[in-house]
C-alpha cells in the first residue's frame, strides 16, 4: 500500500473535557486509487486528511506514507483545501507556480511542466489572466494544476467542489477525475456527496458519527474505466448510493 493508516485515532483537549474525533481509524490506499471517504458532520473526515497531510498529528496510531513513518509535511502528498484560494493580486500562471515558488523549484524543467498542464487542460490562453475573470470550474482546475505542479505522488481533496453549483460540480467533477487518471496520481476525496464518491471513486470509505470509526469500505472496481458521468447512468450506482446512504442515516 503506498498509503497505510494504522489505528489513528485523535482527541482534542479543552479546558474542561476531551473530544474525541476519531477513533482507531485503519485501511490503507495502493497507488493509483481514488478513495473517497464519507461520514456524518463532524465525524472527523477533514481532520483525518489534515493528519495525513501532516498538518495535525494524531493522538494515537500512525500514517505511514511509501513505507515509511510520515513525520509531519511531504513533498510526497499534494492537499487541495475546500476553496480555491488563489490570490486576486497574482496571475493564474503566478498562482499555479506557487508551491513550486515556496519549494524554491520554480526551474525551467518545473516551469516547463507547468506550461503543459495548462496547455493540456484548456488553461493555457489564460495564463496572464486574474482568478476573478475565470468561471468557478476553470479555478477549480487552476487549484489542482497548482496542486499538481510540484509533481506529488498523493493528492488529498478536501470537499473541492463544495462551493461551485451544482451543473458545475457535476462538469468539474468529470474534469478533475480525468485529470488524476491521466497524470496517474493516487487520490483521498473527502466529501459529503454521496453521488460524487461513487461516481469518482474505486473505493468509498464510510465513517461512522463522531468519533468517526471506519463503519464500511465498499469496492467499486466494477465501475473503474467509466467516467463519474458514465457512472451515473450505470445500473450499479444506484446500488451503492443506496447501501452508503443507508449506513450514513443509521449513523445520524
Amino acid at each position: 500500500m503506498l498509503v497505510e493508516i494504522n489505528g489513528v485515532s485523535k482527541t482534542y483537549q479543552s479546558p474542561d473535557s476531551e473530544i474525541h474525533a476519531l477513533r482507531d481509524i485503519a485501511f490503507g490506499v495502493a497507488e493509483g486509487e481514488f478513495v473517497s471517504i464519507v461520514g456524518p458532520s463532524g465525524c472527523g473526515k477533514s481532520t483525518l486528511l489534515s493528519i495525513i497531510a501532516g498538518l495535525d498529528a494524531p493522538s494515537g496510531g500512525e500514517i505511514r506514507v511509501d513505507g515509511e513513518a510520515l513525520r509531519g509535511v511531504s513533498r510526497k502528498i499534494g492537499y487541495m483545501p475546500q476553496k480555491d484560494q488563489l490570490f486576486p493580486w497574482r496571475s493564474i500562471w503566478d498562482n499555479v507556480t506557487l508551491g513550486l515558488e515556496l519549494q524554491r523549484q520554480r526551474d525551467g524543467a518545473h516551469l516547463q511542466r507547468v506550461k503543459e498542464l495548462l496547455e493540456r487542460y484548456g488553461l493555457g490562453q489564460f495564463a496572464q489572466r486574474a482568478p476573478g475573470q475565470l468561471s468557478g470550474g476553470m479555478r477549480q482546475r487552476c487549484a489542482l494544476i497548482r496542486t499538481l505542479a510540484t509533481d506529488p505522488r498523493i493528492l488529498l481533496l478536501d470537499e473541492p467542489f463544495s462551493a461551485l453549483d451544482y451543473q458545475t460540480r457535476l462538469s468539474v467533477s468529470d474534469d478533475i477525475h480525468n485529470i488524476i487518471r491521466r497524470e496517474g496520481k493516487t487520490a483521498l476525496l473527502v466529501t459529503h456527496d454521496i453521488s460524487e464518491s461513487v461516481s469518482m471513486s474505486d473505493r468509498v470509505v464510510v465513517l461512522s458519527a463522531r468519533p468517526g470509526r471506519v463503519k464500511a469500505i465498499h469496492d467499486l472496481s466494477e465501475l473503474r474505466g467509466l467516467t463519474p458521468m458514465q457512472r451515473r447512468d450505470h445500473a450499479l450506482f444506484h446500488t451503492y448510493f443506496n447501501a452508503i446512504w443507508k449506513e450514513l442515516e443509521l449513523s445520524a
